[in-house]
Parts: structure tokens; sequence; C-alpha cells
């Protein structure tokens, strides 16, 4: 036996073997532009995490480990992408762990992986498209409120809230959505193929599940945490890896309410600051909503 493998048993010292190393991504939150206190999940915040994780040379796997309830599909659809691309330049596999919920974007981002666990409890699922909104004309007709409105293009304001509905406008919407609501389901039977065993009309219906009916649909590979699923696949002396984002919520909130932007502070920090802060509110209850369609 050579002395580098000698030195290599030994239990400390920078010669010692270290364990399979897996790098760990955390994807929280709303996928879409969040607020000056809470970023929502884009590609331009994640991108430079995931370049991280992928990064080390002779690791294992990469671990995703998803919070969310869903949001943009376009930042789901160029997240998931991201990581796919990374996954096969470096030739790693990709593990996602389900923590409260990886519904609608969420689970868009979690069939980013090869293999998707989540807890008995997970919410899991939601694969639909959702459009809100509010009818505001009968408020402002009540209230006196005269509204002018001039366009150029007859359909360039077909959802206006403070409008009566239109037919068309209701039509083009629907029409958007299944277009949308397409995209995700290639994406799902692409990911997931023959693990699928729910029929697709309850799997696509936008309806979610609890960890062990997701399971029994095919949703997900299994019920496990990130720790003891990789301790079980490469060994207990597996090293996590966590890839964090640089910088505190402080420094997000000075750059996002303007603090050290010139023309930020010519308007006034109180101003930019009070800014700030109603987007901040406006952003929460929007994310509120998000989780609250889950029943969270």
């Amino acid at each position: 036996m050579s002395l580098k493998s000698l030195l290599a048993k030994l239990p400390f010292g920078p010669w010692r073997k270290a364990g399979p190393l897996v790098s760990v991504v955390r994807l929280t939150g709303v996928i879409g532009q969040g607020g000056p206190l809470r970023s929502g999940l884009t590609l331009a915040g994640v991108a430079p995490l995931l370049d991280r994780a992928f990064a080390p040379k002779d690791q294992k796997a990469v671990a995703l480990i998803v919070n969310s309830p869903g949001g943009s599909p376009v930042q789901s659809a160029l997240i998931a992408k991201r990581i796919r691309d990374l996954a096969e330049e470096k030739k790693l596999p990709v593990f996602a762990f389900c923590e409260d919920a990886a519904a609608s974007g969420g689970y868009w981002l979690a069939c980013a992986a090869d293999e998707i666990w989540a807890d008995e409890s997970s919410i899991v699922g939601s694969i639909g498209v959702v459009s809100s909104g509010f009818g505001l004309h009968g408020l402002i007709e009540r209230h006196g409120i005269e509204r002018r409105l001039y366009t150029a293009g007859d359909k360039k304001v077909l959802l206006d809230p403070f409008s009566p509905e239109r037919e068309d406008g209701v039509a083009h919407l629907k029409a958007l959505q299944a277009d949308v609501h397409e995209a995700f389901k290639a994406m799902v039977r692409t990911r997931r193929g023959t693990r699928l065993t729910g029929p697709e009309e309850e799997l696509f219906s936008g309806a979610f599940w609890a960890g062990r009916r997701a399971l029994a649909l095919g949703l997900i590979d299994g019920l496990g945490d990130l720790r003891s699923v990789m301790r079980g696949r490469f060994g207990e002396k597996v090293r996590l890896r966590v890839v964090q984002q640089e910088g505190g919520m402080l420094r997000r909130l000075r750059l996002r309410a303007g603090y050290g932007n010139a023309p930020a502070l010519e308007a006034g920090v109180p101003e930019a600051f009070a800014d700030a802060l109603a987007q901040a509110a406006r952003t929460s209850l929007d994310e509120w909503a998000a989780w609250a369609r889950l029943g969270r």
C-alpha cells in the first residue's frame, strides 16, 4: 500500500480522504419577480447559484430543495432548462426534494431533476394554469367615476379590470392558458415518462396531492429527506455543500429602495423607502394568495 493511501485513512489532516460531495441549492418562494424585501425566483437570480453548484469537480450529484407554490411559467421553464443544460454538460445526476410544496411552477422546477423526493405531507402537482383578477367597473360607476380609455387596436385592453368583461377577452385568455398548459404537460411527460401511472385527465387537471398519493401517481420517486436519501445513495460520509445567495436582506433592501443610487437620493430617501415598503406589501399579498390556493 502506498504512503498516500495510508495517509488517506487517517481521520485528521488535509491528506485524509474526504467523503463524496453533493452540492445543494434551495429554490424557495414564488417564481417570478419579487419585491424589495424578498426576491422571487428568476433565472437572473438563480443562474449564479446553479453555476456554482455544478462547478466542483468530482462531485457526485446536485440536489435541489424545492419549496414553491409556483408563479411565472416563463421563469419556471427558463430555470428548469438551465438546470438540465448544466446537468447534461457536467454529466451529473440531479435530485429534487420537495418541502412544503412543489406545486404548479414549483413542480415544473422539480421535474428538472432525475429523481423527485418528498415528505408525506408535501403538496405536489397542480399541473395547470391560473389567472385571476377583479372586475371593478361596477364599483367606479357606483361612485360616479368616469373612466377614460383610448387605444389603437380593439383588443389592446381585452382584460381591463375597470371595464365590463368581454367574451372575446375571456376566449383569448383561455386559448393562451391552453398553450401554456400544453407546454407544462409536455415537460412533465418528457421528464417523468413511464413513471407516470395516473390517468392524464387526473394528473393534468390542476389538482394537487400529498406525498403518498403523489408517489402512487408517479409524480415523485419516493418519500424521504435530503440527508437520509443522500446518505443512503452515497454513503454516511457524504458532504452536503449548500450554495447560498451572496449578500444579506439589508443590502437587497438598500439596492431595491434606491439607497446608494443617485436618482433615488435626489428624489429623497424617505420617498424611496416608502415606495419599497408599498411594493413589499403588494408582493406579500401576491405571495400569500399563491400559497393560499394550496391551503397553506
